[in-house]
């Protein structure tokens, strides 16, 4: 049974129909196959990444920098703000990967968490709470104090295991240390997934200075991958991330070796369907009047190719209106909590990136 939703657009001067036609013909079979696909002749399910944009309590955290999100600290970061900016993201978080009449989402990736605790208060929101989220979140030594996690439905995906891989980044001599790379293994509707979450080092500095240290996170992800299907020929990875580098870049393009045609990706590669979008300007964060697609969902070569289970369909920036800029020079860029230290009330300064999986329920 197919879903087809079709907008009737009356035009009274005909020069202009003829005009519109074959536009509106164009938009009707974009809608049909749409939803022709993602019908109830299968299950989908969405997975997708989001960084938070410095989500920190309120409490001086010792060990940790973090002072500037107090009530005392330059930003001057109280209750109030916290729960503000915690009711943006769980409303968002609510929303993404509904725009096809499907649950939203089922697992996401998260960055700049300052502990397990803030994604618990999100996950308990009351526009959350009934979607059962579970949590995957281990502290790192990251100097900021923030981490990269994972939350899941509980009813679709069952978390086997999960792991740290620390980046040691031979570049710094000073006492330097970054966000893991957390790899989460679970069951996936009875098919085994494995799930990479990564939040790289950042261009402070210069971007080829601090190249090095993000080709360091692609190659380490590179290695994590290839135990894994040098263990199973099947595995279907997923690596998300905030990568602080575009697709083009070396540590995607060449060292995760992303390729941007999903017909020609070959066994060691992955696909990665944020390139075609990154050529078409379409980012998931701004700075200096310029867009990056810093956040990505790569998947390997078993989930293009392969369709038995779960397998690729689509990939999306999730950029409503609500989070955006609406007028003057930043307009269309992402509504932000901050800019410097005054609280701005917004969402984050990135863009959320989710993939539809599907899944013939045939095949169940």
């Amino acid at each position: 049974m197919f879903h087809i939703q079709f907008n009737m657009i009356f035009v009274f001067n005909k020069p202009v129909y003829s005009m519109y036609r074959g536009v509106i013909l164009i938009l009707f079979l974009q809608t049909f196959s749409i939803n022709s696909t993602i019908g109830q002749d299968y299950k989908v399910v969405t997975i997708g990444f989001y960084n938070f944009e410095s989500l920190f309590d309120t409490i001086n955290t010792p060990g940790v920098k973090d002072t500037e999100f107090t009530p005392q600290g330059n930003k001057n970061w109280d209750s109030k703000k916290y729960r503000k900016k915690i009711s943006n993201l769980a409303y968002v978080i609510s929303k993404i990967g509904t725009d096809f009449n499907t649950e939203g989402a089922g697992i996401l990736g998260v960055a700049e968490i300052e502990n397990k605790q803030v994604l618990e208060d999100v996950i308990n929101h009351k526009n959350l709470k009934d979607r059962d989220f579970g949590i995957v979140h281990e502290d790192s030594k990251d100097r900021r104090g923030i981490d990269v996690a994972l939350i899941y439905k509980k009813k679709i995906f069952a978390v086997e295991s999960h792991k740290m891989f620390k980046l040691e980044l031979e570049d710094i001599t000073e006492d330097y240390t970054t966000r893991d790379i957390m790899l989460v293994t679970g069951m996936l509707d009875s098919e085994k997934i494995h799930i990479l979450v990564n939040h790289w080092p950042s261009r402070i500095g210069g971007k080829s200075t601090t190249e090095k240290r993000r080709i360091t996170g692609a190659k380490i992800c590179k290695e994590i991958v290839d135990s894994i299907r040098h263990a199973d020929g099947e595995a279907k990875v997923l690596i998300v991330g905030d990568f602080n580098d575009n697709p083009n870049n070396k540590s995607i393009s060449v060292f995760l070796k992303g390729k941007s045609q999903k017909s020609r990706v070959k066994n060691d590669e992955t696909y990665n369907p944020m390139m075609e979008m990154f050529r078409k300007g379409q980012g998931t964060n701004a700075y200096r009047d310029t867009w990056s697609t810093f956040d990505q969902i790569l998947v390997t070569p078993e989930l293009v190719h392969n369709k038995e289970g779960f397998h690729f369909h689509e990939a999306y920036i999730f950029k409503k209106k609500f989070m955006k800029v609406l007028s003057g020079r930043f307009k269309d860029y992402p509504k932000r909590s901050f800019i410097g230290d005054e609280f701005k009330g917004g969402y984050s300064d990135h863009f959320p990136v989710y993939v539809h999986l599907l899944k013939a329920t045939d095949q169940n």
